[in-house]
């Protein structure tokens, strides 16, 4: 073989110089340089803290990803869905949605409804009664999982598609935590809740209510019966406001006022309620007290600080008395730089809450009986981010009670060695509990964060216990750290995966059948951003809204329906053709269109799966650029030749 004979080099051997820059770029409309596809996370999906396909399955929505045979699109989008996290009925729901935040989508008009698809897709998989698979065999290790929240919940489920056997350790009479007893029944109604942990339990998880690690059962049992340990204990306990007085009967955390409506304890409550603080916690206790209202006269046993310590329970014939709630947020720093979600603190405003900002809580006033009477704060200006108080403009509000909600915290009574000094559990990068080997640990129980932020740190948990439980080391874990889209199990889901290689040295591998050509997955280290999308491709289109109810003042007391409904199936189809599919093609045929050489053409029908739809015959391609320039979705790039 002749030198010419060989493939375009960009040097040859013994080359020191530099090629000229000139040579590196178009030049009368050619180049060297030829298309290759490459695949990179989509910035929904690396907002996500469970680490969704997002991409995925609104393309399999839509209609892009075909399920295999007869399956409903539904079923198949709803696999797709639950590799990531289990509850999606409930997430499309309560879930804040930052992965619309970062929807490149934005760039052009809105973000796409990501959260209304999750809960057509979660309603339908209940409403058809579809079921998570047993795993195949059973691996013989034993894992306990103690709290059965979201968190624990969601590791009881990724270990069992493992095929190991778990066992929760639930503290109270019913699974769920946060999901349970820290959100409204108007926004996670239990007849959804239940049917999602039912269908997690029904895959072979083993629970113990009215148990509580560290008293019913000691941490050394555990060690000596299962072969590792995930903490899920969450932050169940709110933090007391740090001023003085802040000791009064009537003044609770908000995580206690949650569990007691929740619980069905607490039906009314009376005066002025004062909620401090403007996290998500902070709206909920907001909206549950304007609904469940206030009367006038109220019994000394009723009075709702001996319900909230679980000293009474109210009665429903003396709550029929009540009216709307008077409910007042109090915030020290501006309303807009609120923690919370910002649909949840508009919903409240509209509700008839009323919020105080700029207030910094001093003192709880308390009368002579020791309950508090007054919430004692100081006006402040918020200058470079600094907090300065207005000396000598100090009030106090008039109230019957004052719930915080500042933060939270766990109780580790009896479990002491796990308490880092702030209520919390300190871990490593993937979850193992520091100086203690075979125990692992989620949620809040590491940080007081989402829901969806314990579901994913559970599956890396679990990814780590996977690989403890083999013995194996448990390496660092990917920048860009989600659960991606496959190109490989796409093909093996059409049987169409690559032949087995054996290993000879062959020529003419660009017809070869044991790989997939000119394809490169870069997701699991780069986010493609909006500069490089052909944004001109998309048309404005306004999202697909779900119906929210009316939710007016004079219409919210006792309104505990849900607040939306959610999409039909032709909407839901809709909205997912709003994704622009960043960084995977969707099959617009941009490049086919506009390649001056026909290189480009689509894959034969037998042969198309989601991410292979276009080839491109490099006899053809001169290297123009335009195939690049014109895909709307950035998974072109022109590097074929550069190395």
């Amino acid at each position: 073989m002749t030198e010419t004979n060989l493939t375009f080099r960009l040097y040859k051997d013994n080359d020191t110089t530099p090629l000229p820059w000139n040579k590196d770029v178009i030049k009368i409309g050619e180049s060297y340089i030829c298309p290759t596809y490459i695949h990179r996370t989509p910035p929904c999906q690396a907002s996500c803290p469970s680490g969704h396909d997002i991409r995925g399955w609104l393309s399999i929505v839509r209609g892009l990803d075909k399920p295999p045979k007869d399956m409903p699109w539904e079923e198949y989008a709803f696999q797709r869905m639950t590799k990531s996290n289990p509850f999606p009925a409930v997430m499309g729901r309560v879930c804040p949605a930052p992965c619309q935040d970062g929807c490149n989508r934005n760039e052009v008009e809105n973000f796409v409804g990501i959260n209304s698809v999750e809960q057509y897709i979660g309603d339908w998989a209940r409403e058809h009664k579809l079921t998570f698979p047993k795993p195949e065999k059973e691996t013989g290790k034993k894992v306990a999982i103690v709290g059965g929240g979201p968190a624990g919940l969601a590791a009881a489920y990724f270990l069992r598609l493992r095929g190991h056997s778990c066992t929760i350790f639930e503290e109270y009479s019913e699974l769920g935590g946060m999901m349970s007893f820290g959100i409204p029944g108007y926004r996670v109604p239990r007849d959804v809740l239940k049917y999602e942990v039912d269908r997690i339990l029904d895959m072979g998880v083993e629970v113990k209510l009215n148990t509580r690690v560290g008293k019913d059962i000691k941490i050394p049992e555990l060690e000596k019966e299962y072969d590792a340990i995930f903490w899920g204990v969450g932050a169940t306990s709110g933090k007391a406001l740090p001023i003085p007085g802040a000791e009064a009967p009537n003044c609770v955390d908000g995580m206690v006022f949650l569990r007691a409506f929740n619980e069905g304890r607490l039906q009314h409550l009376s005066g002025r309620i004062l909620v401090v603080g403007a996290g998500d916690t902070a709206m909920d206790v907001a909206a549950v007290a304007r609904r469940i209202g206030h009367i006038s006269q109220i019994n000394e046993k009723d009075r709702p600080e001996n319900v909230l310590l679980g000293q009474a329970v109210h009665d429903i014939a003396t709550a029929a008395q009540r009216q709307g709630g008077d409910v007042w947020i109090v915030y020290r720093r501006p309303i807009s730089k609120a923690p919370a979600t910002k649909h949840e603190l508009d919903a409240i405003i509209e509700e008839g809450v009323e919020i105080h900002e700029s207030l910094a809580p001093l003192e709880v006033i308390r009368g002579e009986d020791g309950r508090a009477t007054a919430l004692r704060v100081q006006p402040v200006n918020w200058v470079n981010g600094k907090m300065e108080p207005k000396e000598g403009e100090e009030f106090n509000i008039e109230c019957t009670m004052i719930v915080g909600a500042t933060g939270q915290k766990g109780d580790y009574t009896g479990i002491e060695e796990l308490d880092n000094g702030w209520g919390l559990i300190d871990a490593d990068k993937t979850y193992q509990v520091k100086s203690k080997q075979g125990h692992f640990v989620a949620g809040d129980a590491v940080k007081p964060l989402l829901l969806t932020t314990a579901i994913g740190q559970a599956s890396i948990a679990v990814e780590g216990i996977e690989k403890y439980l083999n013995g194996e080391e448990i390496a660092a874990r990917p920048k860009v750290d989600t659960h991606h889209f496959n190109l490989l199990e796409e093909l093996q889901i059409h049987n169409l995966e690559p032949e087995e290689y054996n290993h000879k040295q062959d020529w003419g591998t660009n017809e070869s059948k044991f790989a997939v050509h000119n394809y490169e997955d870069r997701s699991f280290a780069e986010v493609i951003p909006h500069e490089q999308l052909f944004l001109a491709h998309f048309p404005y289109e306004a999202r697909n809204l779900r119906d929210e109810v009316d939710m007016s003042p004079e219409k919210v007391l006792s309104n505990f329906n849900e607040r939306f409904s959610g999409l039909t199936e032709e909407k839901v189809k809709a909205e997912a053709n709003r994704c622009m599919s960043c960084g995977m093609c969707f099959e617009c045929d941009n490049c086919v269109i506009y390649c001056p050489q026909d290189a480009i053409s689509r894959v034969k029908k037998d042969k198309h799966v989601m991410g292979r739809y276009v080839e491109t015959d490099y006899a053809k391609c001169v290297g123009c650029h335009i195939c690049m320039d014109v895909c709307p979705t950035g998974y072109i790039q022109m590097g074929l030749g550069q190395s």
